[in-house]
C-alpha cells in the first residue's frame, strides 16, 4: 500500500468526522440469519457501522481497515457502547489469514478478488459471509469509477461458488429503473457445516 494512498484514505475519514457509518443493507436486511454469538470480522470496516451492528447482536467483532483515522473513530464509538470490538489498522493485503476462525464475515463496498479464497477458508463450518459492493452496471456515479473495483454480472456467485447461497440480489438494469436496488450486488453465503460423526452402532 503506497503512502500516498494511505494518506488519502486517512484524510477522507478525517474530513468526514468521527461518526460511525450505517450498517450495510445486506447485513441489516438479513440479520435474522446471524448466529446468537461467536466471532465476526468486519473487513475494510471504515468507521465501523457493520462492526457496531454485529456487536449489538452479541458477537465479538474484529474490524480491520488500512485507515487509522477510521479505526480510531470506531474504537471511540465502541468504548461509548462498551462493545466487544477489536479494531485494528492494517494492510488487508498482507494479513495472515487463519482457517476456520470466524462465524461471520462482512464486506461492504470493498472489492479485492484475490481475497475470495481467504474469506471462504476463514469461515468456520456453518459460517456466513455477507457481501455487498458496486457493480459495473450501476446507474449513476456512486462508488468507484475504476472497473477493477466493479463487479461483473453475477460475479459474487462465481467468486464464492463454494458457499451455499442463502440470499442474492442484483437488480442491475432490468425492468423499471426508477425502483429497486440498483448499483450494487447483495450476497449471503454459508460455508458447509462439518459432517457429524455417525452414531455408534449398538453392540
Amino acid at each position: 500500500m503506497s503512502e500516498a494512498l494511505l494518506d488519502a484514505w486517512n484524510e477522507r475519514y478525517r474530513a468526514r468526522g468521527g461518526s460511525p457509518s450505517e450498517a450495510c443493507r445486506v447485513l441489516v436486511d438479513n440479520a435474522h440469519l446471524l448466529p446468537p454469538g461467536g466471532e465476526a470480522l468486519d473487513l475494510a470496516c471504515g468507521t465501523g457501522g457493520n462492526a457496531l451492528f454485529l456487536a449489538r447482536r452479541g458477537l465479538t467483532v474484529y474490524a480491520w481497515d488500512l485507515a487509522l483515522n477510521a479505526v480510531n473513530a470506531l474504537r471511540s464509538a465502541a468504548r461509548l457502547e462498551a462493545s466487544a470490538i477489536h479494531a485494528q489498522a492494517c494492510d488487508i493485503d498482507t494479513v495472515a489469514w487463519s482457517a476456520d476462525r470466524f462465524d461471520v464475515i462482512v464486506v461492504s463496498r470493498y472489492l479485492d478478488r484475490a481475497l475470495a479464497p481467504h474469506l471462504c477458508d476463514s469461515l468456520r463450518p456453518g459460517g456466513l459471509l455477507f457481501y455487498q459492493t458496486f457493480t459495473a452496471a450501476k446507474l449513476d456515479a456512486a462508488g468507484p469509477r475504476n472497473p477493477a473495483f466493479l463487479l461483473d454480472d453475477n460475479e459474487l456467485l462465481a467468486l464464492f461458488g463454494s458457499l451455499k447461497v442463502r440470499y442474492y440480489r442484483e437488480d442491475s438494469r432490468c425492468g423499471d429503473l426508477a425502483v429497486g436496488l440498483r448499483n450494487e450486488a447483495y450476497f449471503v453465503g454459508q460455508k458447509a457445516a462439518a459432517d457429524r460423526a455417525a452414531p455408534a452402532e449398538d453392540a
